[in-house]
């Protein structure tokens, strides 16, 4: 895998969080859950190969056997190849699965007291990670990463991309936080957003107001100002609850 900036910073990887200890009673469930978040959010990207399997067996603290298990099950959902050779491994589709479409009777969400649950959340978690992530006084290695991810998020050029890489410049933000807890709590949530978004129309308008939201918030960061950040934060989230509200409440 090609080495970028995040190899040159030391703090708290969302590979980290994610790819933690399992509990044992549903292991084999929780570890495909892992390895799924994993290619989701973009943590490990289309054409990208996943760790090694002792690596990922040690990480996730399940047999090898139990791995290969999942790692067959999302093999044939689509989701990864496995290569043999000198240079093979496991390797993310360059084209992953797409969703069918589902009526508003199937939608993610019961009621809007659950959608507010979720949308909550996420205000609480992000907003405090951007503010915590101005407050730490990040180094010059650590900007260029933010930088990294913002110009990845911008550059998206198809509908799934672009959630994949919005989703990482987010978790990018709780990962310069240097606290795995939080990191892993935000991938949780942006799972969960991105569920919802999928049952949405994506608006092109939205998409740039974005963009332009994005650069405020890694501007404030960078700048070493929490209380900015946690504002543009703010305004960049309410924008899409007000969206998800609209469609979905």
């Amino acid at each position: 895998m090609a080495r970028s900036v995040a190899d040159d910073w030391v703090g708290t990887k969302a590979s980290d969080a994610l790819l933690r200890p399992v509990r044992t009673g549903n292991a084999f469930e929780e570890t495909v859950e892992r390895l799924l978040l994993t290619i989701r959010l973009g943590i490990v990207g289309p054409g990208e190969r996943l760790p090694s399997e002792r690596e990922l067996a040690d990480r996730l603290g399940v047999s090898r056997a139990t791995l290969r298990e999942a790692i067959r099950e999302l093999q044939g959902a689509g989701y990864v190849d496995s290569r043999r050779g000198r240079y093979g491994g496991t390797f993310v589709k360059d084209s992953l699965p797409t969703r069918r479409p589902r009526s508003r009777a199937r939608s993610r969400v019961r009621s809007p007291q659950e959608l507010d649950d979720v949308l909550v959340l996420r205000a609480v978690l992000e907003a405090g990670a951007a503010a915590e992530a101005a407050r730490r006084q990040i180094g010059a290695s650590e900007e260029r990463y933010l930088r990294e991810r913002l110009e990845a998020c911008r550059s998206a050029d198809k509908l799934a991309e672009y959630r994949r890489m919005d989703s990482r410049l987010h978790i990018a933000v709780a990962e310069l936080t240097g606290s795995a807890a939080l990191t892993s709590a935000v991938a949780d949530v942006r799972a969960r957003i991105n569920g919802l978004l999928d049952d949405i129309p994506a608006l092109d308008r939205n998409l740039r107001h974005g963009d332009a939201q994005h650069d405020e918030i890694v501007d404030a960061i960078v700048a070493r100002d929490p209380e900015r950040a946690r504002r543009a934060v703010d305004e960049h989230i309410e924008g899409t609850a007000a969206l998800l509200r609209g469609f979905l409440a």
